[in-house]
């Protein structure tokens, strides 16, 4: 079992900075993506970036492209940048491990674990 704690929400106005961070503990031995994704009201999950471990691959959804980075340090801590934020980056945004996946890292149904989320607010 992996344990995930996402921190680092919060309400900010538009083209303002956040930093996301998700802390993995437990069985984090075997992780293939770690990535982020979230949900908006009235939304399904979705994805946002993630990494590939074994290949230090960095994916980006087309929304978030050169305005989030993703990073991963040596103590299993998954970090989302965000920079330049719109009041459509409102969401919930979750963390999530996959321990082995032949799809691509932006499909949710690959994670195995995930956290509980924190809350992104962007409004004027």
């Amino acid at each position: 079992q992996a344990h995930l704690v996402e921190s680092g929400g919060g309400s900010v106005q538009p083209g303002g900075s956040l930093r996301l961070s998700c802390e993995a503990s437990g069985d984090t031995l075997s992780i293939f993506y770690m990535a982020w994704f979230r949900q908006g009201p009235g939304t399904e999950r979705g994805p946002v970036a993630g990494i590939k471990t074994t290949t230090g691959g960095v994916y980006y959804a087309d929304s978030v492209k050169g305005r989030f980075t993703v990073s991963r340090d040596t103590k299993n801590t998954l970090y989302l940048e965000m920079n330049n934020l719109k009041m459509e980056d409102t969401a919930k945004y979750y963390c999530g491990i996959s321990r082995g996946c032949n799809r691509d890292w932006s499909e949710s149904r690959c994670y195995d674990f995930w956290g509980q989320g924190t809350q992104v607010i962007v409004s004027s």
